[in-house]
């Protein structure tokens, strides 16, 4: 009888420490992961002041960490448009190099996120609109409706807003670069 006494009590005391163990490793991984995105933030805003400095642009680098990805935004220049290119298509490709670089520095694919001369925030509030008033087009004809090619920013701002009207669901179709957003109404 004592034997199981001092079982029972080894298992609970076994489901005890490990479910401290859970409860203090949340919050070491929490901060981990927070403190690789800073990291992450730093390498990129070194990165793009090298560049900036090599083009001679002028432009202040903000570095933050939003939703578990870190966000680097350079403002202030006025050849920054220049970095932006049509459409963002500079926008990108310069996201995909600073990515590329923080990978190098440390060894984990990057998912930070660029923006310059606020084009992002711009083009974010541009799109949710859009969204949202072809998603409410819809509900109100029943007639599903294709957006144009956008990149995947450009369709995760887009879906986001296409969820918030009732009535209506988004899906991506295609390949890239011609992946687009086609908004159905609910059956």
């Amino acid at each position: 009888m004592s034997e199981t006494l001092q079982a029972t009590d080894d298992v609970e005391a076994s489901s005890e420490a490990a479910a401290e163990s859970e409860t203090t490793a949340e919050p070491q991984s929490q901060t981990k992961t927070e403190d690789l995105l800073v990291q992450e933030g730093d390498i990129a805003g070194d990165y793009l002041e090298r560049l900036l400095d090599l083009l001679d642009y002028d432009g202040d680098i903000d570095l933050d960490v939003e939703s578990g990805r870190a966000i680097v935004s350079i403002d202030g220049g006025e050849d920054l448009a220049k970095l932006v290119g049509p459409r963002g298509n500079v926008l990108e490709s310069l996201q995909e190099l600073t990515r590329l670089a923080v990978q190098q520095e440390t060894g984990v694919r990057s998912r930070l996120m660029l923006d310059i001369a606020q084009w992002r925030a711009g083009r974010r509030a541009e799109l949710a609109e859009m969204g949202r008033t072809t998603a409410e087009k819809v509900a109100a004809s029943g007639e599903r409706a294709r957006l144009h090619p956008m990149t995947p920013f450009e369709r995760k701002v887009v879906h986001d807003a296409v969820a918030a009207v009732a009535g209506v669901h988004s899906e991506s179709e295609g390949e890239e670069p011609q992946r687009r957003v086609i908004i159905f109404p609910k059956p």
